[in-house]
């Protein structure tokens, strides 16, 4: 079968350099180090799809090069100790931070994406208002090290297409439209 979305933006071409939101670039950079933790994320969403990322899980690092590879972003995430406590705020204040004003991006982001007998469907808003509804069935507590207490059958199939298709969503959402410039969607 086929999915056709005709109505999504595919320009993904950012502003001129003058532009105030994206003279620097739309980079985000957090470092948080506690007692148990020390954690570096750096995102960039108009990247090539480079990824560095060094969590101590493996199957993490491989979802985070996912991530950087389906969404076109360069993700970088060093992470030391008690990682699986605290790692994804600095994860969300990465990408806050890169995102800026939001002046310019689609603001809306929707991808389906199958790995063998799974098949993912993100929806996404970065309207500010933070909401996840999620229902994903993961069948094993475990894939390798990382734990999956979070449709198809095989755990990582599952978790590597919601990866997937959160890329190609996040990619949507954060895209350039030249109509919408100077404006927050």
């Amino acid at each position: 079968s086929t999915l056709s979305c005709s109505s999504l933006p595919q320009n993904n071409t950012p502003p001129a350099p003058s532009s105030p939101s994206t003279a620097s670039g739309r980079i985000g950079e957090v470092k948080r180090v506690t007692k148990e933790t020390n954690v570096w994320v750096k995102i960039n969403l108009d990247g090539t799809g480079v990824a560095n990322s060094s969590t101590s899980i493996p199957f993490l690092d491989h979802m985070l090069d996912q991530l950087a590879s389906h969404g076109l972003f360069d993700v970088h995430v060093k992470a030391t100790g008690d990682i699986h406590i605290d790692d994804h705020h600095t994860n969300e204040d990465a990408l806050l931070q890169s995102l800026g004003d939001r002046k310019g991006i689609n603001r809306f982001g929707d991808f389906s994406a199958p790995l063998d007998e799974a098949l993912i469907h993100v929806s996404l808003d970065l309207s500010g208002r933070p909401h996840l509804s999620y229902d994903l069935n993961i069948p094993t507590a475990r894939v390798g090290t990382y734990d999956t207490q979070l449709a198809g059958k095989n755990s990582h199939h599952i978790i590597e297409a919601t990866f997937k298709a959160f890329a190609r969503a996040l990619r949507q959402a954060t895209e350039y439209d030249p109509r919408r410039l100077g404006t927050i969607p």
